[in-house]
């Protein structure tokens, strides 16, 4: 019974070929491609104004020289959250409840900030391992702190992000459970727990939406600190 619920987080394979990089590439498909009524299209101008939003709420934390990432932070921000939201169907698969598909998104943008930092101005990027005044005695402290601190990043992003999708996806699947279980014995005590799940599926559609957001927005705030 405690490997079934953790079977909605293996890969699904077809032939013995995993379809997760399917999974991946399937949101490309709800993007409207370009017509005579592009300009016009009621989709697309919404899709528009959200891309704008997003944009906007990205970029305000940066000042103009972190505006070369908006096409980089935008597209990954909509790529979670189309994934994310995805998952919450039933009989899908989710990639982003994968540690290392998370960790390959995570690292890389963050080792992109770090050295962005470390090549335009290096002697900043270093001066936050160390704060101002500190006692000569808590210097080497405290500069394997922040480094720890600093290189841990990464790591929390990835798990985060994981963590908090794979929770509701087994919260979801358990309540589940229960109601069918219950329905032929209690089935007043089922619609009580219907009614959970229907509010915890609520929650997980905002959770999928916060945590794309928190993922991209700490990136971002980690480019601010290094640009």
């Amino acid at each position: 019974m405690n490997l079934s619920f953790f079977d909605q987080f293996t890969s699904p394979c077809l032939l013995g070929i995993p379809l997760i990089l399917l999974a991946m590439l399937f949101p490309a498909l709800l993007l409207p491609s370009p017509n005579n009524r592009w300009i016009t299209n009621r989709l697309s101008t919404l899709q528009l104004w959200f891309l704008h939003l997003i944009t906007k709420q990205l970029m305000m934390p940066l000042n103009k020289a972190g505006h070369k990432w908006a096409l980089i932070l935008t597209s990954l921000m909509m790529f979670l959250l189309t994934i994310n939201l995805l998952g919450l169907l039933p009989y899908t698969f989710t990639p982003t409840t994968q540690l290392s598909m998370n960790m390959a998104l995570a690292f890389p943008l963050w080792l992109a900030t770090l050295l962005t930092g470390l090549r335009n101005q290096p002697s900043m990027s270093l001066g936050h391992l160390l704060p101002e005044g500190t006692p000569t005695l808590l210097i080497p402290a405290l500069i394997m702190i922040e480094t720890t601190s600093l290189l841990i990043r990464p790591l929390a992003l990835g798990v985060r992000l994981t963590a908090n999708l794979t929770a509701g996806h087994l919260l979801i699947q358990l309540i589940s459970t229960a109601t069918t279980a219950l329905l032929p014995i209690l089935p007043a005590v089922s619609a009580l727990t219907t009614l959970i799940l229907l509010l915890l599926t609520i929650l997980e559609v905002a959770v999928a939406m916060i945590q794309a957001y928190v993922f991209v927005l700490l990136l971002s705030l980690y480019l601010q600190e290094n640009i």
